[in-house]
């Protein structure tokens, strides 16, 4: 039976925020009841309103914000409230960095009761704006114009981008040029609901070392009117745009990229460095969106890894090889996977100009590393970089069985990483957790996990 007192829709009551929920939101306690409140901070005193029940919790407003956080701010974007992109610009950055190692502790209190573990003070940005190397933001016209940008939170309202703070400069602004060409040429643009036009998605990666810009259009099918003439508009936006790349996305779908990728102009690829290391990227190949906390990430997990040069290595979700690259002067060998095979191309041809030998296969983790263990190969050091979901049950079941000596997971989600670290330390021990902030302003923290064979 509930015992727990019945609060109401359009309720209201003093509520003192206590922690930061994994979206951003603010976290307090009614007659043991949780409340979600959307942009209350950590040590506020607010009014709530009631606005949402959920089985387990209820959503809230701020009606009037009694005591405000020392930490609040007002946030330098204009479009912060509709745009949901970010999290956290009405919070000073020095506490979004406490309150993102807060994030990874309350996931270990869920999941790892009783289990003691060190997590080290999030690794921040000296310079926490204008960081992100790639843009996606889906196309619709509006009257005769043509706009891009992101959905407004919880709608289907696309909000028109001309200028985003945390994106880096050269992104938006040949998205924005991209944008008029597109209207100049009348060239149909998509409609979510009717599933016509063409042009659904403008994505452009910038190299932040290097200044070379790849322009990405996802179209709904292959054949674009005035082709010839839009890309030789596109390749005079700007000298530094190297590739322009059409990939097609027939389906009904939220993802971003389909199967068919075509090269329009210039190269396949665009040219980045990491640090000494250098990379080529293909239009779909994952690559890290902060290149500048990136190289902080990659040294932590170099830290993790702890190689004396002896070690064979298997980077799994391994991209276009970065991981694996950053760990091959001080390993003896490496060994990669993705199931993208676009990414493990790019693996082998990257690790080849570098010097390196490394052994790229496209498939799932879980597929080689039990081909490899029953050819009796077990690498000392496995390293995962997966996605928000986590590492899965078959994969978590195969690394139990073939127990590297140590295992360094990087995560993007405190949730899943917790949930999975419940399950692996029936073999391993964590050594510690670095969170590092690779997406200032917004609720989002990476961590690399440490763990060694009991």
């Amino acid at each position: 039976m509930n015992d727990k007192p019945i609060i109401e829709e359009g309720q209201k009551f003093p509520l003192t925020i206590k922690r930061l929920g994994i979206n951003g939101e603010g976290i307090g306690f009614f007659k043991r009841n949780v409340i979600f409140v959307q942009g209350a901070l950590p040590g506020e005193e607010i009014t709530a309103q009631v606005t949402n029940i959920k089985r387990n919790f209820a959503e809230a407003r701020i009606l009037k914000l009694r005591k405000p956080s020392p930490h609040r701010q007002t946030p330098p974007c204009p479009i912060y409230d509709s745009c949901g992109g970010c999290q956290l610009q009405h919070m000073t950055y020095g506490q979004q960095l406490v309150e993102k190692r807060d994030l990874v502790v309350q996931a270990l209190e869920r999941y790892l009761k009783g289990i003691p573990v060190q997590v080290e003070k999030t690794i921040g940005m000296e310079d926490p704006w204008y960081y992100r190397n790639k843009s996606q933001f889906q196309t619709r016209l509006k009257g005769n114009r043509v706009i891009a940008g992101l959905f407004e939170e919880g709608s289907h309202q696309l909000l028109d981008i001309e200028q985003c703070i945390v994106q880096h400069p050269n992104t938006t602004r040949i998205t924005n040029d991209v944008k008029r060409v597109l209207e100049d040429l009348k060239i149909p643009i998509y409609d979510g609901k009717t599933m016509k036009g063409i042009i659904r998605t403008i994505v452009v990666r910038t190299g932040v070392e290097t200044g070379e810009i790849q322009i990405v259009l996802i179209t709904t099918r292959a054949k674009i009117p005035q082709k010839e003439f839009l890309v030789e508009l596109l390749q005079n936006l700007d000298p530094k745009i190297v590739s322009i790349v059409q990939n097609v996305n027939k389906e009904k779908t939220s993802l971003i990229f389909g199967e068919e990728t075509f090269t329009l102009y210039g190269k396949d690829t665009i040219h980045e460095k990491l640090g000494e290391l250098s990379f080529d990227l293909s239009a779909r190949a994952f690559f890290q969106l902060n290149p500048i906390q990136t190289v902080n990430l990659y040294n932590e997990i170099k830290r993790a890894a702890d190689l004396t040069g002896t070690e064979s290595v298997v980077d799994a979700y391994c991209g276009v090889g970065t991981i694996g690259m950053w760990l091959a002067d001080r390993a003896k060998e490496i060994r990669g996977m993705d199931l993208i095979h676009e990414s493990v191309v790019d693996a082998k041809a990257n690790a080849k100009k570098s010097g390196y030998t490394a052994k790229y296969v496209t498939g799932s983790a879980e597929k080689w590393l039990e081909t490899w263990r029953t050819d009796g190969y077990t690498p000392d050091v496995l390293t995962v970089d997966p996605p928000r979901t986590g590492l899965g049950d078959s994969l978590i079941q195969t690394i139990l069985k073939v127990k590297p000596k140590r295992f360094v997971y990087t995560s993007c989600n405190p949730s899943t990483l917790a949930k999975d670290l419940q399950q692996l330390t029936k073999i391993y021990k964590i050594e510690y957790i670095q969170p590092v902030d690779m997406f200032p302003q917004t609720a989002q923290v990476e961590s690399v996990t440490k763990l060694v064979l009991k």
